[in-house]
């Protein structure tokens, strides 16, 4: 048997989330069902994060066991071939034989997400379902000093789903980045780990600070109340990707 790492990425927009759902398409049900056509086995991928439906990926870090003699490569290619075929939205960027214990997700020390956000007033067109299109000017400069006040180990229930099946509330963000590349606004998060809907909550927040609807000493404020009552608003999916798992 022989532990496969591989570097994904995709288009959330297809699926369900990256996790196998019931009432639809995921990117877990997709790529067990890609190595079972090149291999006869019903594998079980891990994988170092769960993406919501219409959240994307760069690099999202997965594995499988397999038992049929592969390299590496030949693995790498033989997915890409099914993947394309079967119309997925996905690619493998990467697939290594890892040794030892190593486990993406039980291994995995941090976690890093962007989200695109394209602050113009024209509609998107290559960009459409790929990042949020907010029309409003936005000053990034104060929705970057609103987001350090979230920057540490904190209770981040404000910003938590109501769906959230974590055991904690409190957790480690460490590093929350705003800044502009021309029409773009872009939000680097870090951390070991997030809560359901961390992300996205914070960047709708935000993007209220940026807009003038709230002041930057707010967003401390929702964090110090601990109610989801007092979130402002949850950034759509589609802006949202996981870019990096770091081990």
């Amino acid at each position: 048997m022989t532990r496969f790492a591989l570097t994904l990425e995709f288009d959330g927009g297809p699926y369900m989330g990256l996790q196998r759902q019931a009432h639809g398409p995921s990117v877990q049900q997709a790529v067990e069902e890609a190595v079972f056509s090149v291999t006869g086995e019903t594998v079980i991928m891990c994988a170092a994060g769960r993406t919501d439906a219409g959240v994307h990926a760069r690099a999202m870090r997965v594995h499988v066991d397999i038992e049929k003699a592969l390299t590496a490569f030949r693995l790498m290619e033989a997915l890409n071939a099914r993947l394309r075929l079967a119309g997925e939205a996905i690619a493998v960027l990467d697939c290594t034989e890892m040794t030892g214990n190593w486990h993406a997700r039980f291994s995995c020390v941090g976690r890093r997400y962007l989200y695109r956000i394209v602050n113009r007033r024209a509609p998107l067109t290559l960009d459409a379902g790929k990042a949020w299109n907010v029309k409003q000017p936005l000053d990034e400069r104060a929705m970057h000093a609103a987001a350090q006040a979230l920057v540490g180990r904190h209770d981040f229930t404000t910003f938590r789903s109501t769906h959230c099946q974590a055991d904690s509330p409190l957790k480690t963000l460490d590093r929350l980045d705003v800044r502009r590349e021309g029409d773009e606004v872009l939000i680097a998060a870090a951390a070991r780990s997030f809560l359901h809907h961390q992300v996205r909550s914070m960047v709708g927040c935000l993007v209220l600070v940026g807009q003038g609807h709230w002041e930057v000493a707010r967003m401390a404020e929702a964090l110090a109340a601990r109610d989801r009552a007092a979130l402002g608003h949850n950034a759509p999916p589609d802006g949202l990707y996981f870019m990096e798992a770091v081990y």
